[in-house]
């Protein structure tokens, strides 16, 4: 079985699994930033190539975890190329 890592942003609770192609480092960058500015939406591609944008904010709770799963090609992080994945706001995984 071919593996990849896969990283996960849980914002306030809400776990949403981030695409291949999404930069993790750029990410908290992005999230540190909108804390420093009081408040401002940090967009990212999570599985299924869809695009989240989320409204980061001083007490907005961030956690990032990364774990190893079984590789999906169709996860591309071209949002043009979006897929039915274990995508689904709300859902924790």
């Amino acid at each position: 079985m071919q593996t990849m890592v896969q990283s996960h942003a849980i914002i306030d609770g809400v776990s949403y699994s981030l695409a291949r192609g999404q930069d993790l480092e750029q990410l908290k960058r992005a999230v540190e930033e909108a804390v420093r500015a009081g408040a401002a939406f940090v967009d990212f591609t999570v599985v299924g190539d869809r695009e989240v944008s989320a409204l980061i904010s001083p007490s907005t709770r961030v956690v990032f975890t990364i774990e190893t799963v079984q590789f999906d090609e169709r996860d591309t992080g071209d949002l043009g190329l979006p897929f039915d994945g274990k995508y689904d706001y709300g859902m924790e995984y």
